[in-house]
């Protein structure tokens, strides 16, 4: 590593509030809590002690009291998640990565809603998260890495899995706030628990008038889940949407001049906007035989549709998208004398279409008119199966196999050829085949601690809008299903005392990665390597006082070179990949000096990384200091409020170099906002 660690002084401090507070250094969880659990790893539902999946657990009473008002405020309390926050509700996500944009930005992290995907795996949106109920979900998981034998395609670098609130857990609740650049959010929960059966409603809206000029975001989250038992059968049935409206900002450029207020809150893009829909339905059976075997189904139904306006292009062509699906989750948990093991199939068919239309006149080689007009219908058949062996009472071994077969048929509605820069390519069926193995293994060194090891392969095959949203010169031969390996081991304990810890550390190699390079050719043979550490530590000071910390350090780095003719894009083998931290820490103070009042001090550290791929220039990264409080005035009554980028920071939510030039997505001034909620 050697100069790679030298420290900043954030580093410095980071690093000192974790070796001071903890008498030893531990390892790969999460939730301190060794009676959480999480169901990501296997559908039925396992403890955190038990898992081998390096996953984070936010809870519901997280998640209300944090009150998000973006997604990055809630995912970056795990290790070694980072959101590049964009204006409104969009989003870049780093997950032990890069942040990735494009169709590997799309395809490399994997969101769930129950452990369905809110999308299929061929048509899923760099800004995925909006689509998710983030403020409306009883807990999230997260997942570093690759996942396990039940998630296939886009489970590549990580995994988010948003679960709907159970009807019977959930308190009835009114929430009403109000904030700095004319923010409003609220929210309702209206929760009946019964006999045979409990029910649930729900609805979560926000609105902003923007931070940046014409900037401004509509959002609504609404959500019904009925719970019932049967004699025979246990089932849950949900329904959910989102809706997305919301005027769009672009960069601003210049060097450093996102310290520049004036110019941080203009806006360049001021038609530019983004209006989606998401709808979701499923219907959960599951059941036991009275043989130590017990059964899940699944069917479910989704439908995205989206408005782009592509300011980012010349054109500012309007893209047109959406896509629906039906499928079905099916498997089979049989118990044994030595653990267990789950046969399972996931089946799923999608109808998706993307049109894109320049009205404005032609421009280079941007030509006015319909660029793309095609359809693609998508076939996901998969196999799995995932065992335990309790080999010894200290030691528990977890290995699991799926086998995955993606098709697409695609229908060209325009004449297949080539209009300016874009290429129109007749119709054509394309097919992918996934192998995703993983293999884990759990030593438990006593009663408190564990060391855990994985071995585990994540993969993604290529988006419909990789393969047939071309440009004269590329074509679709060559273009294989990305694949990443991934090596990992670590320690954690949980001792039931004030200290609980854990750290891992990680090693992965990526394949066949596909992009775009400066020039416009498609590289289809890439190769990347990415390794770190990450570390979670929970530490009750004094019965009043608690830290939590969530910290990672590591390289990402290219693999192999590729000559272009613009000097900062040059990829060399060895050379770090832009925008791509060392270092990412969220620390918590929080205080409870009563039962009535809660205080928490939360520092966010992003550190310095390269914007451009020949690391010839780079952003030196920001600290963030946030403040929450909460004051119960009655019973079940509170008031609570915010003070987000205390000291005032000028950062960049994101800073890249491009066309000669830096540019940034300015990040906010200091905001705040008051709110009061009742419980029930």
């Amino acid at each position: 590593m050697g100069s790679q660690l030298r420290l900043s002084a954030g580093q410095a401090a980071g690093l000192a509030v974790v070796l001071l507070g903890t008498p030893a250094l531990g390892a790969q969880l999460d939730s301190a809590a060794a009676d959480v659990v999480v169901v990501t790893g296997e559908r039925s539902g396992e403890a955190v002690s038990d898992t081998v999946l390096p996953v984070t657990r936010i809870d519901q009473a997280a998640i209300i009291e944090i009150g998000a008002q973006h997604p990055a405020e809630l995912l970056s309390r795990a290790p070694g998640v980072m959101l590049n926050r964009g204006n409104g509700a969009e989003h870049l996500t780093a997950i032990r990565s890069p942040v990735l944009a494009g169709g590997a930005g799309a395809g490399s992290f994997l969101y769930l809603e129950d452990g369905i995907p809110l999308r299929a795996a061929g048509f899923a949106n760099v800004n995925g998260l909006f689509e998710s109920l983030s403020n409306l979900a009883g807990g999230i998981e997260v997942v570093r890495g690759p996942g396990s034998a039940l998630q296939g395609s886009n489970a590549l670098h990580g995994v988010i899995n948003f679960l709907t609130p159970a009807p019977d857990q959930t308190a009835t609740l009114v929430e009403a706030e109000l904030g700095s650049f004319g923010r409003a959010r609220g929210q309702l929960r209206a929760s009946r628990a019964g006999e045979r059966t409990s029910a649930l409603i729900a609805i979560a809206g926000q609105h902003e008038d923007g931070w940046r000029a014409e900037a401004g975001l509509d959002r609504v989250e609404a959500l019904v889940r009925l719970d019932g038992e049967t004699p025979r059968f246990d089932w849950r049935a949900t329904a959910s949407m989102v809706t997305l409206n919301q005027e769009t900002a672009g960069y601003v450029g210049g060097f450093e001049a996102y310290r520049d207020l004036a110019l941080a809150r203009s806006n360049n893009d001021p038609e530019a906007f983004r209006d989606a829909m998401a709808l979701r339905m499923a219907l959960a059976l599951s059941g036991t035989t009275g043989s130590g075997r017990s059964w899940q189904v699944t069917p479910y139904l989704r439908a995205n549709e989206m408005d782009f306006l592509m300011h980012f292009v010349p054109s500012e062509a309007l893209e047109e998208s959406n896509h629906a699906s039906a499928g079905i989750q099916a498997s089979v948990r049989t118990l044994t004398d030595w653990g267990s093991y789950t046969l399972g199939t996931d089946l799923e068919r999608t109808r998706g279409a993307l049109r894109e239309t320049q009205s404005r006149p032609t421009i280079f080689s941007f030509v006015q008119g319909d660029h793309y007009d095609y359809s693609v219908r998508s076939d996901v058949a998969a196999l799995y199966g995932q065992t335990r062996w309790q080999l010894l009472d200290s030691f528990r071994l977890q290995a699991g196999l799926r086998l995955e077969h993606v098709t697409y048929d695609y229908d060209n509605a325009l004449a297949d050829n080539a209009v300016g820069r874009f290429l129109r390519v007749a119709d054509r069926e394309d097919s992918y085949d996934l192998v995703l193995p993983h293999l884990g293994a759990s030593w438990q060194l006593d009663a408190d601690s564990a060391v855990i090891a994985r071995l585990a392969r994540g993969a993604r095959a290529p988006q419909t809008t990789e393969l047939y949203r071309l440009q004269p010169g590329q074509v679709i031969e060559g273009i294989e299903p990305e694949t990443l390996d991934s090596l990992e081991i670590g320690y954690r304990r949980d001792a039931g005392g004030p200290v609980s810890y854990s750290v891992t550390a990680f090693a992965m190699q990526k394949r066949n990665v596909f992009f775009r390079d400066a020039d416009g050719f498609n590289v289809t043979d890439g190769r990347t390597r990415h390794h770190g550490v990450e570390l979670t530590l929970d530490y009750a000071v004094s019965p009043k006082l608690t830290l939590a910390v969530a910290g990672s350090w590591s390289e990402h780095s290219y693999d192999f070179d590729q000559p272009v003719t613009t000097p900062s894009e040059v990829i060399r083998s060895g050379a770090r990949i832009d925008t791509a931290p060392d270092w990412l820490w969220n620390a918590r103070l929080n205080w409870v000096p009563s039962d009535s009042f809660t205080g928490s001090l939360e520092w966010v550290y992003v550190g310095s990384y390269y914007t451009d791929a020949a690391n010839l220039n780079r952003y030196d990264g920001h600290d963030l200091v946030n403040l929450r409080a909460r004051y119960r005035i009655a019973d079940g009554v509170e008031v609570f409020g915010a003070v987000r980028n205390l000291l005032d920071t000028r950062y960049a939510e994101r800073a890249d170099f491009a066309f000669g030039n830096d540019r940034y997505f300015p990040g906010e001034e200091r905001g705040v906002s008051v709110g009061i909620r009742v419980r029930r």
